[in-house]
């Protein structure tokens, strides 16, 4: 009998123990609930407004929010914080609210970010509306001169740094106003040496919905006042918007009293007189065009061809036929100086090319857009790998595709971050419903879109439309081609070069009869030619001369002695 009373209480000690035990956890879970619940709806945010007495009219755009642990902010692949919303119609003194649900890069969330000091930045990249004679009505950044850059854009606003401490948990809003307004870029004035042309295209306008224009810098040959009769032929370096002087020509100085070496080749009495010309044509999208017709972007190679040049041409007392028109470029111009050779193929005359962006979408840097399913991944059964987007010439990788891509995103979602990806996306890509490029792949997670890529592959895969092409175009590109790359291309691009340099030499009636170099461990910017010579324009020199057409004068650009 007592051993039964025993058991009897040990087992109702035993039940009073779980049931104590099952309501503390509950407890304890109602308490975790309720402070998750709290945390989230007390995240600390901050409210960015801008201050009415640098701009009394509402604006539109996006607000960037910057830190850092110093007072040096670099928003870059693996630089600091930044967090990124649009505003539309913000108001003077309005507050646009940054907290835990606008996406940043690289930390996602303002809640992960740890309690410490920081030092804190605000921006506001300005949006014009555009109403484009497609129907589509979409803002964008217009570029004010200083080739789309947000921190250094005319007209855009900022804050001071300010020294805050910052805890997520705490709750409550940090105010910043933006107080600044990046002043107007002088224009760049003309020289002895150097002119410079901006003009309204009559094409880009009518595309956009409101004034557009583009714009040159033109280096003169040596002797251009003193002999008017003469006609010159002329050299189209393409690339990144640049305020520099084409060529890098540098004057004598009190650094450098005999100037550069270029200098020195130019003005030299025996070198073959040419026009030097570099194209701005910086956009809403990006530091240049790409130079030729995009749905998004509009037509900038037929406004480059049938606008700027002839204009150029005729100003510059230039001979004006294709013989005497050659490209050159490298990276982006490089893409610009192949890409307008094969599309405008009776209007130039060569191209020097130099690692120029992808030419085959096979590679995409390294993603086959038609049969690859995510550009940031490569996926196994197990594992994801990630793409690297970038390596230095030693092999290590520099950071991947996904963190440049988010990156961009956060600065300017729907390809407006003035980024390499965003140019590439609105120039390759078709419209989408929204007025804005259809993504080729989905900028969060590089899911590609293969429709979209199809439709990029018909309108500007390089190697794809010579290969489709050829019968046709082939007998107006053979002589032409000069393609130069290093085998280390920080962003890969050599592998889209073997690709194109694969077909090329499979062409036959006719062969394609040009050239591909590499350097062996060449990094991206790598060339044959030595920094400041002037053997690359004594090649192009006499590249013209042979192809002038029978009779043709080719000695009046030389001068007579």
């Amino acid at each position: 009998m007592s051993l039964h009373f025993n058991n009897y209480f040990k087992r109702i000690a035993i039940m009073s123990i779980f049931v104590v035990c099952f309501a503390l956890l509950l407890m304890s879970n109602g308490t975790i609930e309720n402070y998750d619940n709290q945390s989230k709806s007390e995240i600390t945010k901050f409210a960015i407004s801008f201050d009415p007495s640098i701009r009394s009219e509402p604006a539109s755009g996006r607000v960037l929010l910057l830190m850092s642990k110093t007072n040096r902010f670099s928003p870059s692949e693996n630089g600091t914080p930044i967090f990124g919303a649009n505003v539309d119609d913000l108001n003077p003194g309005e507050p646009a609210i940054i907290d835990e649900n606008v996406l940043g890069y690289p930390v996602k969330s303002l809640s992960e970010i740890p309690a410490d000091s920081f030092y804190v930045q605000a921006y506001l990249n300005v949006y014009t509306t555009f109403h484009r004679s497609d129907g589509h009505t979409v803002k964008l950044h217009m570029d004010q001169g200083e080739g789309q850059s947000w921190r250094r854009s005319p007209g855009n606003l900022f804050s001071d740094p300010q020294k805050i401490y910052y805890d997520p948990q705490k709750g409550g809003t940090i105010t910043l106003t933006m107080d600044k307004k990046i002043p107007p870029i002088p224009p760049p004035q003309d020289t002895e040496w150097v002119k410079n042309v901006r003009i309204q295209s009559e094409l880009l306008s009518e595309f956009w919905g409101q004034p557009m224009y583009i714009g040159a810098r033109i280096l003169l040959p040596k002797g251009f006042n003193d002999h008017p009769e003469v006609k010159y032929p002329v050299v189209y370096s393409q690339g990144h918007f640049s305020r520099g002087i084409p060529g890098g020509f540098s004057e004598p100085s009190e650094r450098n009293p005999e100037g550069n070496a270029f200098y020195q080749a130019w003005t030299s009495e025996n070198f073959p007189r040419m026009l030097l010309v570099t194209i701005q044509h910086a956009n809403p999208y990006y530091d240049d065009s790409y130079g030729v017709n995009s749905e998004n972007a509009g037509p900038y190679g037929d406004a480059i061809t049938q606008e700027l040049i002839p204009y150029l041409e005729d100003k510059f007392r230039a001979i004006g036929k294709e013989y005497s028109r050659v490209l050159t470029g490298g990276s982006t111009g490089g893409w610009i100086s192949i890409a307008m050779q094969v599309w405008y193929p009776d209007f130039f005359g060569g191209t020097w090319t130099f690692y120029p962006d992808q030419v085959d979408f096979r590679k995409y840097q390294i993603v086959d857009i038609y049969n690859d399913k995510n550009a940031y991944f490569i996926e196994h059964e197990w594992t994801k790998v990630p793409r690297p987007g970038s390596r230095r010439p030693d092999g290590n990788v520099t950071y991947t595709m996904e963190q440049e891509n988010l990156l961009e995103e956060v600065i300017g979602d729907r390809y407006r971050s003035g980024g390499q990806w965003a140019i590439w996306n609105a120039v390759f890509a078709p419209v989408a419903e929204d007025g804005y490029p259809k993504p080729i792949w989905n900028p969060l997670t590089g899911e590609i879109d293969h429709e979209a890529a199809e439709w990029a592959k018909e309108h500007y895969d390089i190697r794809y439309y010579l290969e489709n092409n050829w019968e046709t175009v082939g007998p107006k590109l053979a002589g032409k081609i000069n393609m130069f790359c290093g085998r280390m291309d920080n962003y890969y691009l050599n592998e889209a070069v073997y690709l194109l340099e694969e077909f090329l030499e499979s062409t036959q009636n006719p062969y394609y009869a040009g050239r591909f170099e590499y350097g062996d461990r060449g990094r991206h910017g790598w060339s044959p030619y030595s920094r400041d010579s002037a053997e690359m324009y004594l090649e192009m020199a006499e590249h013209i001369t042979k192809n002038a057409p029978p009779g043709e004068d080719t000695n009046m650009w030389k001068y007579e002695k």
